[in-house]
């Protein structure tokens, strides 16, 4: 590994993060190596990514001084929080702080930081179509990233944000088609007609790899990630012809995502309202050609269907 840039990630046993470390670990001759971060050096997918050659390191997100060390040496790094695992933008916001200000400490020459929008910029906070969350947010787990950005800025450390977007693995579980009660398969969104722009988790990682390997040109610039963006009856379409039969796009509210009681509900509704109502910049924004330049091996919703068809059990 000693001839090797060291690429710290962050979240390594995770999906993002995860991405990113086997996106490094399957170019072998790229001239990079796998510092993986993770909470439970233990657990078995940090084991499985130290049999394939990745250095594991403990690093607590809560504490600077613990990503500091764990730093030391990197050319570069890939962050991301969790945001989903705590749901407080508070937090979130230090541990951003703290992998800022430890790059800056550590030296580092090139940091990929995982961020979204700020859907402030679109929806005033006295829009009464979408409720005010954690005092001063309408999609906290967006716009938390975005007022983060700053302390990547302030530490000077060279920083490429890359903006994510939908997952395709979310069709897996929360929006898997279901079959209704006369057997015909229905995909539910909260998307009207607009498009929403989606991408395989793991593309997120080839996107993110491919920009530390392009050196600091991209640094301060913002790379907006999509691999396809479909309107609901589209990616019904796509189903359709995966599943050999019918499957039926049905709109539904986003009151409807809001009443689920699921954890983190309002915030979810909030964005879908976002997507849709600002599609033309959200989606806008996501070139997926422009992404394929980067990442060549960009996934289109149908070739990951095609290649998860097994996971899915209707």
């Amino acid at each position: 590994m000693s001839d090797k840039k060291v690429i710290a990630v962050v979240g390594a046993t995770g999906q993002q993060g995860g991405g990113v470390a086997r996106a490094i670990l399957d170019d072998p001759a790229g001239g990079f190596a796998v510092r993986a971060l993770t909470r439970d050096p233990s657990s078995a997918a940090a084991k499985e990514l130290a049999a394939r050659g990745a250095e594991v390191v403990a690093a607590d997100l809560d504490d600077e001084q613990s990503v500091r060390a764990a730093l030391d040496g990197a050319y570069g790094a890939f962050f991301v929080t969790a945001f989903w695992e705590y749901n407080d933008t508070g937090r979130e916001q230090a541990q951003a702080r703290n992998m800022a200000n430890a790059a800056k400490a550590a030296g580092l020459s090139h940091v990929v930081w995982s961020t979204l929008p700020d859907t402030r910029d679109h929806l005033d906070l006295d829009d009464e179509r979408v409720p005010t969350l954690q005092g001063t947010y309408k999609v906290p787990h967006f716009d938390s990233k975005a007022e983060a950005n700053r302390f990547f800025t302030e530490s000077g450390v060279p920083t490429t944000f890359l903006s994510t977007t939908f997952y395709f693995e979310s069709f897996l579980d929360f929006f898997a088609p279901a079959r209704g009660a006369d057997g015909t398969l229905r995909l539910s969104l909260p998307m009207r007609d607009r498009r929403l722009s989606g991408i395989a988790v793991a593309d997120i990682g080839g996107v993110a790899y491919a920009i530390l390997r392009r050196g600091t040109d991209l640094a301060g610039e913002t790379v907006s990630v999509a691999g396809e963006n479909l309107t609901g009856a589209e990616y019904a379409e796509r189903f359709a012809k995966e599943f050999g039969e019918p499957v039926v796009y049905e709109p539904i509210d986003v009151d409807v995502i809001r009443a689920s009681g699921a954890p983190g509900a309002d915030d979810l509704a909030n964005m879908f309202f976002y997507y849709a109502e600002h599609e033309e910049f959200f989606a806008g924004a996501r070139d997926p050609e422009v992404v394929r330049r980067l990442h060549p091996h960009l996934r289109d919703f149908a070739t990951w269907l095609a290649e998860n068809r097994a996971r899915f059990t209707f």
